[in-house]
Order: C-alpha cells, then sequence, then structure tokens
C-alpha cells in the first residue's frame, strides 16, 4: 500500500538542521504515526512521502517555504510584564499559549526585562531548512473515527 491521503503512515525519522546536529528523533522509540495529506506534517515532507510504501527510506532537505516558513521580525514583541500575571518566574526559553487574531500561537520568551518581556512569535525552526532521515515503517487505511478526527489513533 503507498503512501497517500488519507491513510495512517508510520514513520521513524531523524530530522537535523544545516549543521548535522540532531533536532529530533524517533530512534529509540515508537514511530510517529500521522494522517497523510490533512496537514499534520509539514506540507514539503508530505509531499516527499507521497507514493512511497513500506520500507522506503527517504532523505529529503526542506526549504522553510515548505516547512515552518521564513522568520518574521513583525513577530518579535515587547509584552508589559503584567501580561504574564499568575507565573511565579519569566525567564528567557519559557513558552506560552496565546490567542491571536490568528488563531493560538506559541510565544517564546526571548529576554525578561524590568517592567516588559521580549517574546518571539516565530516557529522555533522558522527560517532553518531542515534534512530528514525518514524510513515508512507502516501504511494502512484510516478508520472512520480517525478520518472524522483528522489524525491517527
Amino acid at each position: 500500500m503507498q503512501v497517500s491521503v488519507n491513510k495512517v503512515v508510520s514513520i521513524h525519522y531523524t530530522l537535523r538542521n544545516d549543521a548535522g546536529e540532531v533536532i529530533d528523533s524517533s530512534a529509540g522509540g515508537a514511530p510517529l504515526s500521522y494522517l497523510h495529506g490533512v496537514g499534520n506534517l509539514i506540507p514539503g515532507l508530505e509531499r516527499a512521502l507521497e507514493g512511497k510504501v513500506v520500507g522506503d527510506q527517504v532523505n529529503v532537505s526542506i526549504a522553510p517555504e515548505e516547512a515552518y516558513g521564513e522568520r518574521n521580525e513583525a513577530l518579535i514583541q515587547i509584552v508589559p510584564m503584567w501580561a504574564f500575571e499568575g507565573a511565579d518566574k519569566i525567564e528567557p526559553g519559557m513558552q506560552f499559549q496565546a490567542q491571536t487574531p490568528q488563531g493560538n500561537r506559541i510565544l517564546t520568551v526571548v529576554e525578561v526585562q524590568e517592567d516588559q518581556v521580549v517574546v518571539d512569535g516565530n516557529h522555533p525552526l522558522a527560517g532553518e531548512t531542515l534534512h530528514f532521515s525518514v524510513e515508512i515503517t507502516s501504511v494502512r487505511e484510516a478508520t472512520e473515527e480517525e478520518l472524522a478526527h483528522g489524525h491517527a489513533h
């Protein structure tokens, strides 16, 4: 069975950056299972896996525009400290979910100043070319429930 729209696909993968450093990997754990063709993976990786079968190995580099997009400096903003009311301590690297006009967005704290916080709304991998090594471990028909929910169970 080939990887195609509405199939549940399981993969083992290793993700590296341009320097060759491992950013993420399923090695030593369970494979990642996803519903193909519904946006559960970045577009470039989904396209690279289309038509593959169990046992296929794919090495692909995905440009930012087919991954998490280019960095957008307009997504770096200064927020007043009072907006973090309820948080015990704010430190660089912390992440918060914020409701924006474009929907939910994860904000990463870049800098903490005396009465304000610099946050970055870019995805941490925005602007990066991503290098994937992937092995297809299984492909099956999705259940009606998985199709209704839009993800693999």
